[in-house]
């Protein structure tokens, strides 16, 4: 198996960022994507992608075949959320491993929930998503969005070993249609694809990060 690039990886830490300057958009007001509402946020932050991801995913989701739609679960995330998200994990992994150095519980934790500094979410070019049918069923993609790679017995991993042919099939297809239109999955959450980030820009060969970290939105007046 390839070794997998985290999160937590210097190498992430090292792309610069040259902010291209694109605006958050909300998913809620497009309308042209499904959106989930179980990462919902009191900001309705997790509702917003940058605009020229949102292109990007509107032109993967013609490309799927009839009746299978995207399903967003989470865009942007506010960097105060994300520090929580990764604090939270990070104690998870220190009392499942006591013994390990802080580099490793940083490494491990990474494999989960991006640290803040680097983290895809923050930057509004980061996605969590899945396939649904036409009436927003979810296809079976062989674990739930989010799933931990201890509650999934790895299982989330994109090209994890042992994982029904169907729920391979739907991975793949997913991969195909985000893949052509410019996106990075990272390899740890089959539903987790970013573009413009620097975790995109260090897999893509790109010089700079198109986005930087995204100020929250504004709340409506």
């Amino acid at each position: 198996m390839t070794d997998i690039i985290t999160l937590a990886d210097p190498r992430v830490a090292a792309v610069t960022h040259d902010e291209c300057g694109e605006p958050l958009v909300d998913l809620r007001e497009e309308g042209q994507l499904l959106l989930d509402s179980r990462q919902a946020d009191e900001d309705g932050s997790y509702a917003h992608l940058r605009a020229g991801a949102l292109q990007r995913l509107v032109r993967a989701q013609r490309m799927l075949p009839a009746g299978i739609r995207l399903l967003v679960v989470e865009g942007y995330r506010p960097p105060g959320l994300q520090r929580r998200y990764f604090e939270q994990y990070a104690a998870t992994m220190r009392r499942a491993h006591p013994d390990a150095a802080p580099e490793r519980i940083r490494e491990l934790a990474s494999a989960y929930i991006s640290p803040p500094e680097v983290a895809p979410h923050v930057s509004g070019g980061a996605v969590d998503l899945t396939l649904c049918d036409h009436a927003g069923r979810e296809l079976p993609l062989g674990t739930e969005v989010n799933a931990t790679p201890e509650e999934s017995a790895g299982a989330c991993r994109t090209d994890a070993p042992g994982i029904g042919a169907e729920a391979r099939e739907y991975r793949a297809l997913l991969g195909r249609v985000l893949t052509e239109t410019g996106f990075v999955n990272y390899p740890t959450e089959w539903w987790h694809w970013s573009y413009g980030d620097r975790y995109w820009a260090l897999m893509r060969r790109v010089p700079a990060a198109r986005y930087g970290p995204a100020d929250p939105p504004r709340p409506p007046a």
